[in-house]
């Protein structure tokens, strides 16, 4: 996905995480950062400062100023070279460190930007990729209510009508918080995990049935609201009379998967009828869940069980 960004724009940005010297603000403000170029958000924006692999922005750690250092003017100017070649635009002094002899000349005399900072180079690093993720990652919005449930991200699904919302009410009064309704917004952050939240205009505001929009927070507090979380599990609210009987388990119940940014979701249908409590059954699967990814299957704990008593049985 093509997003550019000007260095005015990444800076402000970065900024208020961390505190920047930008040393050429006047004249470089408009150099543009390609966000179409990595593959998985942030992935070749950002580097140490290398001649070889070149990164569009630059660190300069303590290591890196060394080697600076113990260049000849020429072998710098190849580097510099070699550095607009490679479509570098940022470099950035982190650790406060003095600037290498001529570090601000030769950025100015190939149009690179030059900025300091305080920061570490690695919270540096881990900072400017972080943000990339917010910025740079494949995004796309899925229709349903997305939750906190015994701390794991679950997103409800399911035809209109199936009571998405008054089961997220119920959850929310049983202490899992409310992360967006009906368009939450998902962005692949690496190449197996989706981050999910929800978009400004949405934040807080549940709308139930009969009841209209409720704002969670103002009912419930701050602890009723989570801002963003990991998808880790779909539940698929279906009727019961559209269940696939033959595919309906009574050991291991309905598990999928649904491809979301090409990122595998684990999901489970979950019948609804008349006289079902949704939400503990949503706590029930969320539990289920954890209990598999630590390894614990029950339908294979009980047949192994089974096995036995039979064993035990015929001999």
């Amino acid at each position: 996905m093509s997003k550019p960004l000007s260095v005015a724009e990444f800076f402000v940005y970065l900024d208020g995480r961390v505190s920047l010297n930008w040393l050429t603000q006047e004249r470089d403000s408009g150099l543009m950062l390609d966000g179409a170029e990595p593959q998985v958000a942030g992935g070749c924006l950002i580097g140490y400062l290398n001649g070889v692999r070149i990164s569009q922005i630059g660190l300069i750690g303590a290591v890196e100023m060394a080697y600076l250092d113990s260049l000849s003017n020429q072998a710098r100017t190849d580097l510099f070279k070699a550095l607009v070649a490679g479509r570098a635009r940022v470099l950035i002094v982190c650790d406060a460190l003095a600037l290498s002899a001529g570090l601000h000349q030769l950025c100015h005399q190939y149009g690179l930007g030059l900025m300091t900072s305080r920061a570490t180079s690695d919270a540096l690093f881990s900072e400017i990729q972080h943000l990339f993720f917010d910025l740079f990652a494949d995004q796309t919005v899925l229709h349903g209510v997305f939750m906190e449930v015994v701390g794991m991200g679950v997103l409800l699904v399911g035809d209109a009508g199936t009571g998405k919302s008054e089961l997220a009410l119920e959850l929310v009064t049983r202490g899992h918080r409310l992360i967006a309704d009906d368009a939450p917004l998902f962005s692949r952050i690496s190449p197996t995990v989706l981050s999910g939240s929800c978009p400004q205009v949405l934040q807080d505001f549940l709308e139930v049935r009969g009841l209209g929009l409720l704002n969670i927070r103002a009912m419930y507090g701050d602890s009723a609201i989570k801002k963003k979380k990991h998808l880790r599990l779909i539940v698929n609210l279906t009727p019961f009379a559209k269940v696939d009987s033959g595919g309906l388990s009574r050991l291991v119940g309905v598990e999928k998967t649904r491809k979301v940014l090409g990122v595998v979701v684990p999901e489970v249908a979950l019948p609804v009828a008349a006289g079902r409590n949704l939400a503990v059954l949503v706590e029930a699967a969320a539990r289920h869940f954890l209990l598999k990814t630590g390894g614990y299957h029950s339908a294979e704990d009980f047949q192994r069980r089974l096995s036995q008593q039979l064993g035990t049985e015929e001999s």
